[in-house]
């Protein structure tokens, strides 16, 4: 004799709308995680033939009429080293500067930075493109 039940009720949850959600947020972050890039300044990075990677304490730009940017805020390279000072006394390790100038720039105002840099106890490095 068989007293089992013959239809036993499985709970499920349907997840087609949890789904839906996860895909648009993935969406969301993707698309803004691309308009949110930390080199607002425009530069035409001189060419090399391995590229610069470095974790990024700090970025320096320096654009083809040799105006300097610490992120995308302009700075006279007088107050280069107080306002460098400040963004690396935040840091608990040895940080890195990344330089990011103009193909058309002159070589000593890069010189000038990487001093300041040097200076302060930082390693600077300096942004190319690959070939």
């Amino acid at each position: 004799m068989n007293i089992r039940k013959r239809f036993r009720t499985h709970p499920e949850m349907h997840t087609g709308a949890l789904n839906d959600i996860l895909f648009i947020l993935l969406l969301f972050f993707l698309i803004v995680s691309t308009l949110a890039n930390p080199n607002v300044i425009k530069v035409s990075n001189p060419k090399a033939k391995a590229d610069t990677k470095a974790k990024q304490t700090v970025v320096i730009s320096v654009n083809k009429d040799q105006q300097l940017f610490i992120g995308a805020e302009p700075i006279a390279i007088e107050n280069l080293e107080s306002k460098l000072q400040e963004y690396l006394s935040k840091e608990t390790e040895k940080p890195t500067v990344v330089i990011n100038g103009d193909s058309t720039s002159h070589l000593g105002t890069s010189i000038k930075i990487m001093q300041v840099i040097k200076k302060l106890g930082a390693t600077p490095v300096m942004a190319v493109d690959q070939n």
